[in-house]
């Protein structure tokens, strides 16, 4: 009898549990550069309140996709804010822009929507450890691409940068994913080509500046220009993290993969989270 209270204590203390979970809502948050109302999911651990500062994990979404993508596909994300007491935030990226702000289409700023308008957005509503040892950016295909290239762009802001399936180079897809409508034709314009792609914005990049984490499946249609982002950063003695195995372009690979890619950014974020930071 007492070994059957037990069980049912230790169950009912595991349902308890799980059902408190991180809180999700969606915020409407205000673009100055675009002139519009853009949405972004914001995922604050259970525990969450005003006494202590939190790090904030930036997870972008795909090609084709949007702001609610990450949470409808990978509800454990709640899970996972509050196992490694942070917050994480999934902006949404408008189709797709890439994250770029593109030099053809002037209303498509999301590298400065990202880097810039969102941040200082989440920083004033939520308490955040406002440094860029606070902060990490990641995300999946196009939004992999993103996250390495705002953080290439911006170390000031990110500390450490994550990329899972990421199109991390551009030149070898001139026709999809409506790329040219940002950047114009790779015929009439291969230097901006190589100037907005990831692999490239790498050689601005210094030994230890940035905490990085790539992974990539070894059936995904881009595993070879991961793998080549990854020789390219070993020769200029960048260290980063490579994860490969099976998998492919799907969110299968994409629900496993993140969790590594969490757990990478709890342990590069500063443990001692109570005193208040200022400025980025």
């Amino acid at each position: 009898m007492n070994l059957r209270f037990s069980y049912l204590v230790t169950v009912l203390s595991l349902l308890v549990s799980f059902s408190a979970l991180a809180s999700v809502d969606t915020v409407i948050t205000f673009s100055p550069a675009m002139q519009k109302e853009i949405k972004a999911v914001v995922i604050t651990p259970q525990n969450y309140n005003q006494t202590k500062k939190y790090p904030v994990v930036y997870l972008l979404h795909g090609y084709s996709g949007n702001y609610a993508d990450w949470i409808t596909k990978v509800p454990q994300l709640s899970f996972y804010a509050d196992l490694y007491d942070m917050i994480i935030v999934n902006p949404d990226g408008n189709y797709g822009s890439w994250y770029w702000d593109s030099p053809e289409v002037s209303e498509s700023r999301y590298e400065t929507y990202v880097s810039k308008e969102l941040v200082d957005f989440i920083d004033k509503e939520y308490s955040t450890l406002q440094t860029r040892e606070g902060r990490a950016i990641t995300g999946l295909s196009m939004g992999g691409h993103g996250a390495l290239y705002l953080a290439f762009r911006h170390q000031e802001t990110f500390g450490a940068a994550g990329s899972l399936s990421g199109g991390v180079d551009i030149g070898p897809f001139p026709e999809n994913w409506e790329m040219k409508k940002y950047l114009g034709t790779k015929a009439e314009h291969p230097d901006r080509w190589e100037e907005y792609s990831v692999l490239y914005q790498s050689n601005q990049l210094i030994p230890n500046r940035l905490k990085l984490i790539i992974s990539c499946g070894t059936s995904d249609f881009f595993y070879q220009v991961n793998l080549n982002l990854h020789e390219q950063l070993a020769y200029n003695n960048i260290p980063h993290t490579f994860i490969t195995g099976p998998g492919g372009h799907t969110w299968d690979y994409w629900a496993d993969a993140v969790k590594y890619q969490l757990l990478f950014f709890h342990d590069f974020f500063p443990k001692n989270q109570s005193s208040p930071n200022e400025g980025h």
